[in-house]
């Protein structure tokens, strides 16, 4: 199954493990299982440390563990984990053989002293790109902690599974068997909601920090292009993010990164936060900005945190992003990730064989609806507007499509389910103003972008559409507070375009310092004395 390129660089990483592992299949006669035996046996001829058996006897066929002589791991892969789950594979194979992950000391020590038992369950899809954070962390806490079990599985070949559980959504995690959460994870965030006391220690520690020169509130393409200009500067910098990577970590196919052919969303987040760990800058992640303080006499803006704690700044830089726009209309929040979607990649191919609809028929909407068309029995496409908006190359596409419907001058007004999941909605007809229900199984909203800028009402200069009004050097009307990204008023919202505003508000941010900090002129001195 696996390219002799493959291979050669599997065996490569192999040779790091230092203890046995010991990989026990549970098998059928279905083709998926003939498919997980190939694979498994590629895997084993890599590595002497490797001893495969086949004589698993899980209920979940096909499925492997993955274990090692004298530790008590329960890691379970149910499905095949290739696509975006492969590095899955591969970070468990090590990680169960010995070799050290690179999550921070503390967050380790963490997951070592949990006390109780957690068995997980997460469902993902093998087209997911969030999935793999939480399935890789999960994966990561069973090894170091033998009270937690895991099992990640493809909802995609267990459906009668997904179903019964009625999982609408990857990545779902089931905590002892009930739902524990849903969408990206990472392994701090885990550990947060299952220590409770780890965000009141947490706080404190952030409380305890000295002022900063710059500090970054957001770690997408804007927050991190400013922290590293910030910080190549000597000053100190710091960055508080809620997730690092932002919208990025959604994206699933960048392809207009100048110099970059092609990536993915959650690699370039990942090196996105590589890059700023490379220079000393204090990053401080699960941290969600709750309010914003103008400088007082001492000089520092303050930035306090939902948690409680405070930062001060002498310069802030505002790169809180946006995130999905969503419709508001009746039954969107009540079936959210039970039918209502925002993520085409990720939930997709839950809906195998089904009729969903897509809202939005700009190049996301158009892209989404192009997508579905390959994996569910047939796409509704509503659009607000009398036409399409997205480029023509991806317009004719999608008209050449059989399973296509698109409907223009169409509002979507409420979605309708049976109170466990959608089963179509209402949209009303711009035209003639007559109101039609759509039979489906789930709505795939794809809208536009909403600026993460309501905690700053009140406080500086907002547009009409709530983004962070800014000049040509970044400033806004607070001295001092400058923002980049989108959340800005700065038209064209592109990862390209981010990042060159985060670097300019970094350097003006700089220019700040140097400006209010100089000494006073000698005139000026003897004239006030």
């Amino acid at each position: 199954m696996l390219e002799q390129d493959l291979k050669t660089q599997l065996a490569a990483y192999l040779e790091r493990v230092v203890r046995p592992i010991h990989i026990v299949a549970s098998l059928d006669d279905g083709a998926k299982s003939a498919e997980m035996r190939e694979l498994l046996e590629e895997i084993a001829t890599l590595s002497p440390k490797i001893e495969l058996s086949l004589d698993g006897d899980d209920t979940r066929r096909p499925s492997f563990a993955l274990g090692t002589p004298g530790h008590e791991i329960s890691l379970r892969f149910a499905g095949l984990p290739m696509g975006h789950e492969f590095t899955s594979l591969v970070l468990a194979l090590l990680q169960v053989g010995g070799h050290p992950s690179k999550a921070a000391a503390e967050t380790l020590e963490q997951v070592a002293a949990l006390e109780g038992e957690f068995n997980f369950e997460t469902y993902y899809s093998l087209s997911c790109q969030n999935c793999p954070d939480v399935v890789q962390a999960l994966n990561l806490a069973a090894v170091l902690n033998p009270r937690i079990r895991h099992v990640a599985i493809d909802g995609a070949l267990f459906q009668d599974e997904v179903e019964a559980r009625e999982v609408m959504s990857v990545p779902t995690v089931y905590l002892n068997g009930q739902v524990f959460d849903q969408g990206r994870m990472t392994l701090e965030q885990i550990v947060a909601k299952l220590d409770t006391n780890a965000a009141a220690r947490e706080a404190e520690k952030i409380a305890a920090k000295a002022p900063f020169d710059v500090l970054v509130v957001g770690g997408g393409p804007a927050g991190a292009a400013a922290a590293v200009y910030a910080a190549r500067k000597g000053i100190r910098t710091g960055v508080a993010s809620e997730r690092f990577g932002g919208q990025v970590l959604d994206t699933m196919s960048i392809e207009n990164f100048i110099s970059v052919p092609h990536t993915e969303g959650p690699r370039m987040a990942a090196q996105l936060e590589q890059h700023v760990r490379e220079y000393d800058v204090d990053v401080m992640d699960l941290q969600r900005a709750a309010q914003l303080a103008p400088a007082g006499a001492d000089g520092l803006v303050e930035v306090k945190l939902e948690n409680g704690a405070s930062l001060r700044s002498k310069a802030v830089i505002l790169a809180t992003g946006a995130r999905w726009r969503q419709m508001d209309v009746p039954g969107e929040n009540e079936y959210r990730n039970r039918g209502v979607a925002y993520c085409p990649h990720c939930d997709g191919p839950l809906f195998k064989g089904k009729h969903v609809a897509v809202i939005g028929g700009g190049n996301s909407g158009v892209e989404a609806a192009i997508d579905l068309a390959g994996i569910v029995a047939h796409v509704t496409l509503i659009e607000f507007d009398a036409s399409l908006r997205a480029d023509q190359v991806l317009q004719r596409k999608l008209r050449s499509l059989p399973n296509v419907t698109i409907l223009t001058s169409a509002q979507t007004t409420e979605v309708l389910g049976d109170g466990a999941k959608v089963t179509g909605l209402v949209y009303r007809d711009r035209v003639g103003g007559d109101s039609h229900r759509v039979v489906l199984d789930g709505v795939f909203v794809q809208i536009g972008l909403l600026p993460n800028t309501e905690w700053l009402k009140g406080t500086l200069e907002l547009s009409p559409r709530g983004e962070i009004m800014v000049d040509e050097r970044g400033q806004t009307s607070l001295p001092g507070v400058f923002a980049a990204g989108d959340c800005t008023t700065v038209p064209y919202k592109q990862i390209v375009i981010a990042m060159g505003e985060g670097s300019k508000a970094a350097l003006a941010a700089f220019d700040h310092l140097i400006r209010t900090s100089a000494p006073a002129a000698a005139g000026a001195v003897a004239e006030a004395v």
